[in-house]
């Protein structure tokens, strides 16, 4: 699964350029329907999927577990427990009470 998100953050970077343009014409010709237009539809269609940046999902750099992802760290809430009850975290403490 690691390796498909980092695939698929390739693909986003590649294409990112050329479907910002084609976003643009299609946002520029507003409501009237023209040819331009619709070859940038076309077009858009035509990539691929997974060039799309909705399709990205933030995966711990560790495990590559999806869920209960702390961005701040680039883990999940498991590694970051376990990290900073051992003291690998710089400037983390375990709070206790």
């Amino acid at each position: 699964m690691k390796a498909r998100e980092v695939k698929r953050a390739k693909l986003v970077e590649k294409y990112s350029k050329k479907r910002a343009e084609l976003k643009e014409i299609i946002r520029k010709s507003g409501l009237e329907y023209t040819e331009e237009k619709e070859a940038a539809i076309k077009a858009l269609q035509q990539l691929p999927p997974n060039s799309n940046a909705i399709r990205l999902h933030n995966r711990c750099k560790l495990t590559g577990r999806p869920k209960g992802y702390m961005r701040t760290f680039g883990i999940s809430r498991i590694n970051f427990r376990e990290m900073a009850s051992k003291g690998l975290i710089p400037g983390v403490k375990k709070a206790s009470w």
